[in-house]
Parts: structure tokens; sequence; C-alpha cells
């Protein structure tokens, strides 16, 4: 990961609040963008901790409220992946983020 030059990196807004309930909201955005494919893996906690400049306990808590919210589903041993209802969940979400940011 370090020597992965071509790795994207995303930055987090420095609003009020939690840093891993923003990283979850971009990762929804991400979804809702056809970014992340429902079905698909998610990006391993430890690969998104590396693209968001994260501790591994914050991604870690960012999968988690989004398995919370139904949009992310993780098999033990086998990682996580995104819900295949996922796509029109996270549109929602992303338009209720995009209307409260107005």
């Amino acid at each position: 990961m370090p020597g992965d030059i071509t790795e994207p990196r995303f930055t987090l807004d420095d609003g009020i609040g939690y840093v891993y309930e923003a990283m979850a909201e971009h990762l929804i955005k991400r979804i809702a963008d056809g970014e992340l494919v429902p079905g698909e893996p998610l990006p391993c906690e430890r690969r998104l901790a590396y693209q968001y400049g994260v501790a591994l306990g914050t991604a870690r808590h960012a999968t988690r409220l989004l398995r919370f919210r139904g949009l992310v589903v993780t098999i033990r041993s086998k990682g996580s992946y995104v819900a295949k209802d996922a796509l029109e969940t996270a549109q929602i979400a992303a338009s209720k983020v995009d209307i409260a940011q107005r």
C-alpha cells in the first residue's frame, strides 16, 4: 500500500462531527455514484484506512456504520461486500446529505 503510488487518496471535510461518520458518508456517495458496485467487495479496512489517511479503528467504525445501515454485508474471514440493494439506499442517503449541506 505505501509503495502503491497510483492508489487514490480521499480527503474528508474538517467539519464538525466524527471522522468515521464523514468517511461513511463519502463511501455512501461512492456507492451512489456507482464507483463501489453492489455485490462487489469493499476495499479491506486496512486499505480504506490508507486511502483516507485515518487509523484502522476509524475505518472499522465506518464499515460498521455502513453495515448497520444495511449498505454493506460482512462475511467472516472473507471481507465486506456492498449489499445487493445498496445502490438505491445509497442514492437516497446521498441526496439527503446534499440537501442538508445546502
